[in-house]
């Protein structure tokens, strides 16, 4: 039965839906409201404050901590300053991508490492032989995402340093009421946003400060129905959803490489050998058979199902996270895996997996579409990630 996060007194009293889902063994809400348009609004034109400690999080520290961080991941970590993010992922022997995350630059011998599956033991088996400790500080660490235009002036207001001036991808030390913080310029929205880090011991303090600094500035508690149309948006993939994690895979095709979910720029073959490195050359020398688009679904199209049926068209509710088959000419070429309609660009958008013939930018394919209990398809046209970028996410 999953257990409340240390921010869960002040969610759950926000929880006027009451609609709850179990992320990482935790209580997590869906939509503090009965429906999520609000709270998706404050993401993109205001501040959301949104709990995110189901993350895993651990803390690696000692001599060796870069060589492992590095040995693991496909990034540079040699190359990482104190007080750098880095998003990466980490692979098998094979070049498949085990999971995501972020991993942090705390100081020359110390990182934070957020996954969104258990990753302790796989970090440890790999840091046989150097001087090193990992610990799992997932349950005494909480995190909460402030994310929105507005988010920024909150931090200045509230928080120690110079936080207006914290570059994208960088993270600090601070205070926030008394409170010692750690805030990083990251977050899961694709727009300006932060996340803040502090002993679970604190975490109620932390929210309280934040709301009532926020409620200028009209800060709104957000929950994950919100946020996965933003990060949708935003082009960001979702382990278990947009792709298998090689451990949890049960055949060769539901196992991806780096190239083939959109994670290529991530990969460093020169640097030091790391875990799948010669895998991934050999990929990037011969091509991905497969890689991630995006979809612009075409929206007459849709009315002209709809209408066929009988049917006023109808605007799907959530983000979806079931796969649909995505086809050219009759022939299954991939499969579209998260899609959604999106309030901001006033269209239906979704993130997709095809063959690489078919993956340049304006190409026709047609995605699955469900009417009337009856599958149909609606045109799409693959386009460049993401569909969101708003210059205000790095400035």
């Amino acid at each position: 039965m999953p257990v409340g996060s240390p921010f869960h007194a002040r969610t759950s009293a926000l929880c006027e839906s009451l609609s709850w889902r179990d992320w990482a063994g935790y209580f997590a809400v869906s939509t503090y409201e009965v429906h999520h348009d609000r709270e998706y609004s404050a993401i993109r034109n205001a501040a959301a404050l949104i709990d995110v400690s189901p993350l895993f999080k651990y803390r690696v520290t000692g001599g060796d901590a870069v060589r492992l961080v590095d040995r693991i991941t496909t990034r540079d970590a040699r190359k990482m300053a104190v007080g750098q993010v880095a998003y990466t992922h980490w692979c098998d022997g094979e070049g498949k991508v085990i999971d995501d995350g972020t991993v942090s630059r705390l100081a020359e011998d110390a990182f934070r490492w957020t996954a969104a599956e258990p990753s302790l033991r796989w970090i440890r088996e790999n840091s046989f032989g150097l001087a090193v400790t990992v610990e799992d500080i997932t349950d005494t660490t909480a995190a909460v995402a402030l994310q929105g235009p507005t988010s920024r002036a909150i931090l200045a207001e509230v928080a120690e340093g110079d936080v207006a001036g914290l570059k994208y991808f960088r993270v600090m030390r601070s205070k926030i009421a008394g409170i010692p913080v750690d805030i990083s310029r990251t977050g899961y929205t694709g727009d300006l946003g932060y996340e803040v880090w502090v002993d679970a011991g604190r975490a109620e303090a932390l929210w309280d400060a934040l709301m009532e600094a926020g409620r200028p500035y009209d800060i709104t508690p957000t929950g994950l129905l919100a946020l996965d149309v933003a990060r949708i948006e935003a082009g960001l993939i979702l382990a278990d959803v947009d792709y298998v994690g090689a451990k949890k895979a049960l055949i060769p095709s539901q196992k991806y490489s780096p190239f083939e979910i959109g994670l290529g720029r991530l990969v460093n073959l020169d640097k030091e050998p790391h875990i799948g490195q010669a895998a991934l050359r050999r990929e990037a020398k011969a091509g991905s058979p497969r890689r991630l688009v995006g979809l612009d679904v075409d929206w007459n199209d849709v009315e002209r199902l709809y209408e066929e049926a009988g049917l006023a068209p109808q605007l799907p509710a959530t983000a979806s996270r079931v796969s649909v088959p995505v086809f050219r000419d009759g022939m299954q070429v991939g499969k579209a895996t998260s899609s959604t309609w999106s309030p901001t660009l006033k269209k239906m958008v979704a993130l997709a997996t095809v063959t690489r013939d078919v993956a340049r930018e304006g190409t026709k394919l047609q995605m699955e579409l469900t009417v009337d209990h009856q599958r149909r398809q609606a045109g799409v046209t693959v386009v460049r990630l993401p569909f969101f970028d708003p210059p205000r996410k790095r400035a």
